[in-house]
């Protein structure tokens, strides 16, 4: 393989593996891997890509594939991407270059990356020395045979130049100084394009994104639905550099002045976010902020921001990109004093989700994590006081460098670049020096007080930038049925900005997930009578749970989970799967959501009407008006929304094909049940499905004279005796759960049937949510993408994330600026 390259080319290329290493054969082209300079200009690996292609007599291959499994995927930086990928595909086409992007999304996912490199001589792409791209390409390394050639298109001085980390930016300064010199004010020379496009077979319909509904496409992947897109930051070059041309025209000049003043929104450039996915060249910016600084003083501040400590944390990255996760990303001194600090009395011991939706009560902290949650960025002087906090509200060093990293990365966008691991490990000593005196949980390193920063800002007029509408003219929403997917839907959009109302016909929140207090003979019974456990498999949820668990809201359930067959006899253990429950009762996961929401609970919408051609009104059961509202979203049994709905929006005619199934419950105390060496049981056989004993799950109260248990009847059954009294059905069930287990009830305290008549989605939609974008009609719950509470929740996200992606994608900014 022939790769002599011009000397800006060649310094800035490696092999991550050489042609002398491996066995491969000729391929049938070159290979250039886009993933982190999604830019047509000034792009040096898809420059090396051609001298490659030229030089081999090779056609060239573009691709650039957006996965779903990247960490902390979302309709955020999907959106970003995606619109950055749109530009990119006009401005290579003007070129001649001909790129193939692939979206992993429903009916179109394959490992098509290994398998375009195993047909490739050769695979180039951009370093990036963060998760997940270095395990990428360690594993593609380890399952291909073909050469990988790494190439840097992020800073001005390549990583491979310089042998070692530097954690002190003076160091850093001093040993690139002449590096600089030399590059800062070099042009850069664009190679021709005199090599053919590969034009034959690819595994994958390649996707041309200029007349695609990104919003659509989006909403066809599993990723977090909860983020929403931000309409002023929109992806892609030329939105890049319009942000840049104004930032050089009016923000310059008093840069030195206006940097560090968080509640001045246009002091800093705000380039972090186009300058991580390469939208825009760092070569260029630094070329044109070089050339002003002859004139300007304040552009050489700026020049030793975006050289000095953007490309300190670069080649620091490169060079430790295996643990720059971990606290052995930090100096010895750090995490010796950190650690003998360890057990110093926290302030507070805050859980992600406290945190995530900024619930401190801490004014300043709270309201730099709302620009983090609704705006994708955070000012960086403010990012350092931020991240300071987390120290003071983690009950361990560990705990709170990863909250840190999560919030950081999740909502930031300029999340996971170099640069921001860079300002996060700062804020754990890395870059800095040890201070003395020690303080508490801090020890030697730097603190960094939020009070104190709160006094020095204006707080009022930062809230006014932080609290500013996500979009033009945002919706209000209504939000029928409080069950999982409802609350959720609600909390999602209200922490965007939204006005959202929640109505449901119940006395308190929580459908299905439901716990009932009675009483008998003066003793309080409570009762999980509608789903008695949940399970967490999917990521989105899963963090939800942990945090759950952290605020003592949920609590594993360990109870002995059996399967029975006739008699009673024990078939097979059940208890391999985790399952949780809210604590005291199911009902406290939904009234923990409900928190701070406006709740109108006893009241049953009964009808929407067009009010006008842009809002609704809901109107109850006893023809009262409940209030006009943009959007209305449906968070109740299919065969009742379609009801309300009455035909008003193309998601109506799908509700009919969302079949329910009743089932019958039955709560029990009794005196006769210890004997029974089980748990919760599932039954094969007879009228009953399930059996649980109430005392057995955490928080619950105990009885010394009798056992409260909750019998579930089959579908079967209860669809064949949906119209039987409850008497009749507990007298039924009852005599099913002594013939299940083989075990006499003894004395029964209490038994009352409740039926459940849309307890179960039998046929649940393919969709995660319905969404009618004309109407702003949405609807979500278990019945969509999947059954379960789980299921609930992610479909309660998906309808929140169409209508933010509707708020955001649809309605960005045109940018008519040129990309280069």
């Amino acid at each position: 393989m022939d790769h002599s390259l011009p000397p800006h080319l060649a310094e800035r290329f490696r092999w991550l593996v050489g042609p002398e290493q491996t066995t491969h054969g000729a391929g049938e082209f070159v290979l250039y891997w886009m993933h982190n300079a999604i830019r047509a200009h000034e792009n040096p690996a898809l420059d090396v890509a051609i001298c490659l292609a030229r030089q081999n007599g090779l056609p060239l291959l573009v691709y650039h594939g957006l996965s779903e499994d990247y960490p902390y995927a979302s309709d955020r930086f999907h959106a970003f991407i995606l619109q950055g990928q749109r530009v990119v595909q006009r401005e290579l086409r003007d070129r001649g270059i001909e790129a193939h992007f692939h979206l992993q999304r429903d009916g179109c996912r394959g490992p098509h990356l290994k398998s375009l490199t195993r047909r490739a001589a050769v695979l180039v792409t951009e370093e990036m020395p963060v998760q997940p791209l270095v395990g990428w390409l360690e594993r593609l390394s380890i399952r291909t045979t073909t050469p990988i050639a790494m190439v840097d298109a992020s800073c001005i001085v390549p990583v491979s130049l310089l042998k070692r980390p530097y954690t002190r930016a003076f160091e850093f300064r001093s040993a690139t100084k002449a590096l600089y010199e030399q590059r800062i004010d070099r042009l850069y020379p664009e190679q021709p394009i005199d090599v053919v496009m590969f034009g034959d077979a690819i595994p994958f319909e390649s996707l041309d994104l200029q007349d695609s509904c990104l919003s659509s496409l989006i909403a066809g992947c599993r990723i977090d639905h909860s983020i929403a897109p931000v309409v002023d930051t929109p992806g892609g070059s030329r939105a890049g550099y319009a942000r840049w041309d104004r930032f050089k025209q009016s923000g310059l000049a008093s840069y030195d002045q206006r940097r560090n003043d968080a509640a001045s929104h246009d002091g800093p450039s705000r380039m972090s976010a186009y300058l991580h996915f390469g939208m825009v060249s760092p070569l260029r910016i630094a070329r044109e902020a070089s050339e002003l600084a002859r004139d300007q003083p304040a552009a050489k501040k700026f020049l030793d921001e975006l050289l000095i400590w953007r490309e300190l944390a670069f080649h620091f990255c490169f060079h430790n990109a295996d643990i720059i996760d971990t606290l052995d990303a930090l100096p010895d001194w750090s995490r010796k004093t950190l650690d003998a600090h360890c057990r110093d009395e926290r302030s507070k011991n805050c859980s992600w989700e406290t945190l995530a939706r900024a619930r401190t009560d801490q004014p300043l902290w709270d309201a730099c994590q709302r620009s983090l949650l609704k705006h994708g960025e955070l000012h960086n002087n403010l990012r350092m006081t931020w991240g300071k906090a987390f120290l003071n509200w983690a009950r361990t060093p560990g705990r709170a460098f990863h909250l840190t990293l999560d919030l950081n990365h999740r909502y930031a966008l300029d999340g996971r670049d170099p640069s921001s691991y860079g300002g996060v490990l700062w804020c754990f000593g890395q870059f800095d020096r040890p201070f003395e005196p020690e303080s508490e949980i801090f020890g030697n390193v730097r603190t960094r007080s939020i009070e104190q920063h709160q006094s020095r800002i204006d707080l009022p007029k930062f809230g006014r930038i932080v609290d500013r509408p996500i979009a033009t003219n945002p919706p209000t929403v209504a939000i029928i049925g409080a069950g999982i997917g409802g609350l959720i839907a609600a909390r999602t959009l209200k922490d965007h900005g939204l006005d959202v109302t929640v109505f449901d016909k119940s006395r308190g929140v929580g459908g299905r997930m439901a716990t009932k207090r009675s009483r008998a003979s003066d003793i309080s019974l409570s009762f999980d009578h509608g789903a008695q456990y949940f399970t967490a498999r999917d990521h989105r949820f899963c963090r939800y749970v942990d945090s759950w668990i952290h605020d003592a809201v949920v609590q594993p359930w360990v109870g002995r989970i059996v399967e029975l067959g006739s008699g009673g006899n024990v078939i097979q253990e059940k208890s391999a799967t985790p399952r949780y429950v809210g604590v005291p009762g199911m009902n406290q996961v939904a009234k923990h959501m409900a928190k701070d929401l406006t709740l109108r609970l006893e009241t049953t919408i009964s009808a929407v009407r067009r009010a006008s051609d842009s809002t609704w009104s809901l109107i109850d059961n006893e023809g009262k008006w409940q209030g006009d509202f943009d959007s209305v979203i449906f968070n109740c049994p299919p065969i009742q929304s379609a009801a309300i709905l009455n035909g008003q929006s193309s998601i109506a005619e799908q509700f009919a094909s969302a079949q329910m199934s009743p089932t019958w419950a039955v709560m029990l105390s009794a005196a006769g049940l210890r004997g029974l060496e089980f748990d919760g049981a599932f039954i094969n056989e007879g009228p009953l499905s399930w059996i649980a004993r109430e005392a057995s799950k955490p928080g619950r109260p105990t009885m010394a004279d009798s056992e409260n248990w909750v019998l579930h009847a089959s579908t079967d059954w209860s669809k064949a005796n949906i119209e039987r009294s409850g008497e009749e059905v507990t007298t039924d069930l009852l005599k099913a759960f002594e013939s299940s287990t083989g075990h006499p009830l003894g004395t029964v305290g209490y038994a009352v049937a409740h039926r459940w008549r849309y307890a179960i989605p039998s046929t649940p939609l393919a969709n995660d949510c319905l969404w009618d974008s004309d109407k702003l009609i949405g609807a979500c719950g278990d019945w969509c993408g999947g059954p379960r509470i789980e299921g609930a929740f992610l479909s309660g996200m998906a309808v929140a994330g169409s209508l933010l992606r509707q708020l955001t994608i649809d309605r960005a900014p045109v940018i008519s600026s040129k990309s280069s």
